[in-house]
């Protein structure tokens, strides 16, 4: 197995794919390295001397620069590197793409849900959720009420091994096979959201909340929705259905809206809810799944948990898959903007409308302006495990997130909370933060999420599957129960990134379909936090 890999010729440094001993002698690209410290995998090695100050590239781009001497064969730590990247003001350059063949998926469909606007979802949702905090114990009586009755004996393997040892059964048994559950209403889901917004704070967060709450009703998952408002709060039914009304003016989705104050007693208004939302809920069952082109598919693309691999493996190869929706007509959809820092010149770029490239530098600058008003900034985006595992600058963070965006031209760019409506790569400004970023993903439109991972995240998404991509076969022997598909098949050199980006697309028709269940949903791993701008990274 090859030891060590540079990603692109301009490259100054390597990667190490296997753990390396100090004085390790290797022969790479015709010439001995000799390894002057004990590396992990995914950690960098020097391939020059470097001298402080002089720039560290990779993937092509500037990441960073030594702050101390580094020798040939030496290795990359914080203490000997610091965060730098090339400054961006304007386009440089209009980039061609040669897109990939589309012959295999041009007429390629998936099963999914018909919406009277158009639109097609991968999963058939009635949505319940509160437009402020006040009203999250009522969200979460109606989930323990619908959730029971629609489920019916549907017990977790947690439960009936706690049944099994209060009664006294502490022989092996099969939960498994005991879990025996039957749905009610076998073409609905109805899932349930609860936040701590809608009040307090400042008026631009619960105007923002509105918008994203819209967003998610507009999503083609959902069939319906029931909402639950107090009456008082900042959060008013009038800001939310102005923000359904900016999405589509013309809503052709049931949405029921229930104000405490106005209904008097909770056992009234909870009777009330229960009553419609049923009869709306057995209307919604009544939807089956029907065969749609590829191009109805609103692909997000996110990471969690990145390692030194996932730059090499996940990412490349979900940004080949990318590019196969962009080019049947399909919208990628690329978020996480302080993992965008260091690759902005490429993506301005590639904006196809120069108005698109303006504003995405400016969205750009105004986060990190907010980011180091609270005294932080891009530079200090890099987690404890990104930092383990081999990500020691943001630039080098970034350059390597950025590849699950492929090559494709930019068709639009996009604030938090702006809805998709252009076919091929949308560029949307969310936090780095994975649920806060993947809940953003959602409510622009994402009828599927595709998620990059080296070590490991559980997140899920309340309507939407989200798929877990692991960087490396340890991570996914490891953790099976979050692992959708693993690429450390490209690691190892047994695939190619065109391969494995075909099998991600493959399994992403699958999951679309119905036929096969994400690993994050049979978790029930329905995580919704908006970001409250400017807090985190």
């Amino acid at each position: 197995m090859q030891k060590l890999i540079r990603i692109q010729k301009e490259d100054n440094v390597v990667v190490a794919l296997v753990d390396l001993a100090q004085g390790d002698k290797l022969q790479f690209e015709g010439e001995e390295l000799v390894v002057l410290s004990h590396t992990k995998a995914k950690h960098k090695i020097a391939l020059v001397d470097l001298q402080p100050d002089d720039k560290i590239y990779m993937y092509g781009v500037l990441v960073g620069k030594a702050v101390t001497t580094i020798h040939r064969g030496g290795l990359l730590t914080t203490e000997n590197v610091k965060h730098q990247i090339n400054p961006v003001s304007e386009k440089t350059a209009n980039v061609s793409w040669t897109p990939p063949s589309i012959e295999k998926w041009k007429d390629r469909t998936f099963m999914g849900y018909h919406r009277p606007d158009g639109q097609v979802g991968t999963a058939n949702v009635w949505l319940f959720f509160p437009l402020v905090f006040c009203e999250n114990r009522n969200i979460e009586v109606l989930k323990d009420i619908f959730e029971k009755e629609l489920s019916i004996g549907k017990v977790s393997k947690q439960q009936q091994l706690l049944r099994n040892l209060i009664s006294g059964n502490t022989s092996q048994v099969d939960i498994e096979n005991e879990n025996h559950s039957s749905r009610s209403l076998e073409n609905i889901e109805v899932k349930f959201i609860t936040h701590q917004g809608g009040c307090g704070g400042i008026r631009q967060d619960s105007e923002t909340l509105a918008k994203l709450l819209a967003g998610y009703v507009k999503n083609p998952n959902v069939a319906g929705a029931t909402v639950l408002s107090l009456g008082c709060q900042n959060l008013q039914v009038d800001i939310f259905k102005k923000a359904l009304s900016n999405i589509d003016d013309n809503l052709e989705k049931p949405v029921l809206i229930y104000e405490q104050q106005q209904l008097g007693t909770v056992d009234h208004m909870l009777n009330t809810i229960i009553k419609e939302s049923f009869e709306a809920i057995k209307k919604a069952n009544e939807i089956e799944r029907k065969p749609a082109p590829l191009s109805k598919l609103k692909m997000g693309l996110e990471c969690g948990g990145s390692d030194g691999f996932s730059g090499i493996s996940a990412n490349p190869a979900l940004g080949y898959a990318s590019d196969i929706l962009a080019a049947i007509g399909g919208s990628p959809i690329l978020s996480e903007f302080p993992e965008l820092c260091g690759v902005e010149q490429e993506l301005v770029n590639r904006c196809v409308n120069d108005v698109d490239g303006q504003r995405f530098m400016q969205l750009m600058k105004d986060y990190e302006k907010s980011a180091e008003n609270v005294g932080s900034g891009f530079d200090m985006n890099p987690s404890p495990g990104n930092i383990k595992d081999g990500l020691i600058t943001d630039a080098m963070k970034s350059a390597g997130a950025a590849k699950k965006g492929g090559t494709s031209p930019v068709e639009a760019v996009l604030d938090y909370a702006e809805y998709v409506t252009k076919p091929g790569l949308n560029l949307l400004c969310t936090p780095g933060n994975d649920v806060e970023s993947t809940t953003g993903l959602v409510g622009s439109g994402a009828n599927i999420v595709l998620f990059t991972t080296g070590l490991g995240t559980p997140t899920g998404n309340p309507i939407a599957p989200v798929l877990k991509v692991s960087s490396n076969t340890i991570l996914a022997e490891r953790m099976p129960d979050i692992i959708d598909i693993d690429t450390g098949a490209v690691i190892r050199g047994e695939k190619s990134i065109l391969e494995m980006g075909e099998e991600i697309m493959d399994y992403v028709i699958k999951v679309a379909s119905g036929e096969v269940m994400s690993k994050a949903d049979q978790l029930g791993q329905d995580d919704f936090i908006p970001w409250k701008r400017g807090v985190s990274l």
